[in-house]
């Protein structure tokens, strides 16, 4: 069978799978399992046991279940509240006001949480609610929380950074270092769009706040200290050479602990509640990566990904084109999977194809990580506008809309990686380099 028809009939077969509703990890395994059978002699449970034990044996994967604990940890603690409370004194001033809770509340969470899904409910318990209260408008309040959401997935310790470097092989230091200037970039841009629509938008804003003193600010700003004080436990003890990716996380997980009981929501409930969580999260990403790596050993045997590459490299695409192909094809495919799936069910086939073209490995990391966070706010299987449903009860297609603007800030935003590679790199070979 030449490899252009098995190619084929193995992405239908993948999609008629998933499309009938069964778990990812099982469809990706069913996938290799017939690929392999197609192409090779070799046993499929031979191959199956050595690649799951080899994607299952990466020590970065370590760091990953406990970053995962730590962010279910807050979750349950007054992190919100303490936030917005601390926050909102000093935002009053800037056009836009307490919008910039949303944007500012989830840049802060993000590093400490990894998750774009529980930053987004972490910020939104709170922050909806008072932007409602005080006549802010919906659509905005509801728009910026969900495209400030997903920053989680690129300010580390970011979850799906390191899925990316146990599945292709990276530090997982050097691309939490990178991608911090890419997500305050996020950042600055989501502030920028609500500066000018409160410009143009004067008759919808809420009248301001009476003035608070300086020494009013201040007092409010001590809530702030907690979640700054594990900010810098784990993310400086990372950039500092103090401690590794997963050394960081157990030192994260200590310090949420810490942070619960000095709030007084370390409750059994609680503990367990965010032990449950975890385990089933980090499991969920441990099959899907099991599956994930069964799959790219089979492609290798098929010979695929190369055939793939070769095929693709024929029509001599400059670097700019295919970039702009794949980021529509990562859109298409986030309208179907969430982050993690996309990630490493891509990765075997577009990382020769990748490798050849030239890209920088760790800025093509940041690059997939943006361009998934663009998926997270992308109908019909955006996961920050399902967290907004399940929040508000409105309709998904309604929350994909008031997000649009965000997603083009997003594009704009793979724009300016691309043409200013140093805007990931910079700060890696600055500090790990330099």
């Amino acid at each position: 069978m030449e490899i252009t028809t098995l190619s084929i009939l193995l992405m239908l077969l993948l999609f008629a799978i998933l499309g009938s509703g069964v778990w990812i990890a099982i469809a990706l395994g069913a996938v290799g399992f017939v690929a392999i059978v197609a192409k090779i002699s070799t046993p499929p449970g031979a191959i199956l046991a050595t690649s799951v034990w080899q994607a299952s044996a990466s020590w970065d994967l370590t760091a990953l279940p406990m970053f995962v604990l730590m962010g279910d940890i807050l979750f349950r603690t007054r992190l919100s509240e303490d936030m917005f409370e601390g926050l909102a004194p000093w935002l009053q001033k800037l056009p836009g006001r307490l919008l910039h809770v949303n944007v500012v509340g989830s840049t802060i969470f993000a590093a400490v949480s990894g998750s774009s899904a529980a930053t987004c409910a972490t910020i939104g318990r709170i922050s909806l609610a008072e932007l409602k209260k005080r006549g802010y408008d919906d659509a905005l309040s509801l728009g910026t929380l969900a495209g400030s959401g997903t920053i989680g997935l690129m300010i580390p310790p970011s979850i799906i950074l390191i899925v990316y470097a146990a599945a292709t092989e990276q530090s997982v230091a050097r691309l939490f270092i990178a991608g911090v200037v890419p997500g305050l970039l996020l950042a600055l841009l989501f502030m920028g769009y609500i500066i000018v629509w409160a410009l143009l938008n004067r008759d919808r804003m809420p009248p301001p706040e009476p003035a608070r003193s300086f020494a009013n600010r201040m007092k409010a700003t001590r809530r702030l200290i907690p979640i700054m004080l594990l900010i810098f436990g784990v993310i400086g003890s990372i950039y500092a050479g103090f401690a590794s990716a997963t050394e960081a996380a157990a030192v994260g997980v200590f310090l949420a602990l810490l942070l619960s009981w000095r709030t007084g929501t370390l409750t059994w409930e609680n503990v367990k509640g965010a032990l449950l969580s975890s385990t089933k999260t980090s499991c969920m990403i441990a099959f899907i990566l099991a599956g994930a790596a069964f799959l790219t050993t089979a492609m290798g045997f098929t010979g695929i990904p190369r055939a793939l590459a070769e095929w693709i490299s024929s029509f001599n695409l400059s670097q700019a084109m295919l970039l702009v192909a794949l980021t529509l094809f990562f859109i298409l495919l986030g309208c179907f999977l969430d982050g993690i799936s996309m990630v490493v069910l891509t990765t075997s086939i577009i990382m020769p194809l990748v490798e050849k073209a030239g890209f920088d490995l760790i800025w093509f990391g940041i690059y997939i990580v943006l361009v998934v966070e663009m998926a997270q706010i992308t109908p019909p299987v955006g996961f920050n506008l399902y967290v907004l449903q399940s929040m508000t009860g409105r309709n998904i297609l309604q929350l994909g809309l008031y997000a649009l603007p965000l997603f083009l800030l997003m594009v704009l935003a793979v724009v300016l990686l691309a043409v200013f590679p140093d805007i990931a790199l910079w700060l890696p070979r600055t500090m790990l380099e330099g």
